[in-house]
């Protein structure tokens, strides 16, 4: 089954040149339906508004972190089977336990290009 890739995916970052960069990464592996929030609080806003198929995290953001982003919809119970990639700068040992307890689907360690986010997305999309 190929992945469907009119669905909507949010990506998140408190960095609009990070925001710029993923959605072209998207773009390139023909992901077109993106939104973007800049932070925690707008993410879970637009999550329960709307109907995304995907979510792409920054870990470090304020006054939301990425991992709370994710605590917070996995005990949604309308949210919790988002799929949830989580982009991280520094692949710390205790952020990994700390996002996989959390329920992480996968996450990605900056910098990453395209075919690694299509790797993540497929991976966590269950379409190997």
């Amino acid at each position: 089954m190929p992945i469907d890739k009119s669905m909507n995916v949010l990506i998140v970052d408190d960095y609009k040149t990070m925001l710029r960069i993923i959605r072209n990464l998207l773009k390139q592996i023909e992901f077109n339906n993106v939104e973007e929030a800049s932070d925690g609080t707008e993410a879970l806003a637009k999550l329960r508004a709307g109907n995304f198929g995907l979510v792409i995290s920054d870990w470090n953001m304020a006054p939301m972190t990425g991992l709370q982003l994710l605590q917070e919809v996995r005990s949604d119970t309308k949210l919790k089977q988002t799929p949830f990639i989580m982009i991280t700068a520094e692949s710390k040992t205790e952020n990994v336990v700390a996002a996989k307890q959390a329920g992480v689907s996968n996450y990605i360690v900056k910098p990453f290009n395209a075919e690694t986010l299509r790797d993540k997305i497929e991976k966590v999309l269950g379409h190997a």
